[in-house]
């Protein structure tokens, strides 16, 4: 089943790993990089069973305003890092599953 590949311990800790790695901004919940590690101990259990029962729910997405040099404003949206965790869990099954179908000249959206 896709779903169990999704959030096997071989799959989410290379998606772990790529989340942490970026060390990107915090998203609403305010939980930073450095304190994810304890939120995935913690909160994992709750969410891997509200992903098997498709009861899981994305938190909101935290709205930056970015200036732009040109002037004007450029807005961001940034997920928590539990969010991207999940997100770069299933794109790195899907990217197995497809990118074989794209053409070797495709390189954008993939």
């Amino acid at each position: 089943m896709l779903l169990e590949e999704i959030i096997s311990k071989s799959n989410l800790y290379p998606a772990y790993d790529r989340v942490v790695g970026n060390k990107g901004a915090a998203g609403v919940d305010n939980i930073g990089f450095s304190d994810f590690s304890e939120q995935v101990k913690t909160e994992w259990p709750l969410i891997k069973s509200q992903l098997e029962h498709g009861e899981y729910r994305p938190k909101a997405v935290k709205r930056v305003k970015i200036p732009k040099s040109s002037g004007g404003i450029r807005l961001l949206g940034i997920p928590t890092y539990m969010d991207r965790m999940i997100q770069q869990a299933i794109s790195q099954v899907l990217v197995k599953l497809y990118d074989s179908d794209f053409s070797e000249n495709s390189y954008g959206f993939r």
